[in-house]
């Protein structure tokens, strides 16, 4: 299942920051919320804070890459709002998975084995 599309108003983030759940670690923190049954919704932030463009890019391909790997496994019916810490900058991207699977499982997101 692919996400059906991203988020990209900025109404829909900061509803999501307002009246979603959330969950935090050192490299990302998860914005989430219920739906309505419309397929799966991503979006993803970096703030300017963390580096120049190249280094913001960076991070959003790596986190895009790892929704990507993982989304046959992803619960549908959920906009999801991934932002990036500082520590993920220069973390490992095995310590970017731990991260994603704890968050994700842990609030019903992801399933924890494959289809």
């Amino acid at each position: 299942m692919r996400f059906t599309k991203s988020l990209n108003q900025n109404a829909d983030f900061h509803r999501l920051y307002r009246r979603g759940k959330k969950d935090f670690s050192k490299t990302i923190a998860v914005y989430f919320r219920r739906n309505g049954g419309r397929g799966q919704r991503l979006g993803i932030t970096v703030s300017a804070k963390l580096g120049g463009a190249v280094v913001r890019n960076r991070l959003k391909r790596r986190i895009r890459e790892m929704y990507r790997i993982r989304e046959e496994r992803m619960v549908p019916g959920y906009d999801i709002v991934i932002v990036a810490r500082a520590a993920l900058i220069g973390a490992p991207f095995s310590r970017l998975e731990r991260d994603f699977d704890r968050i994700f499982i842990k609030n019903g997101l992801m399933t924890v084995e494959k289809p």
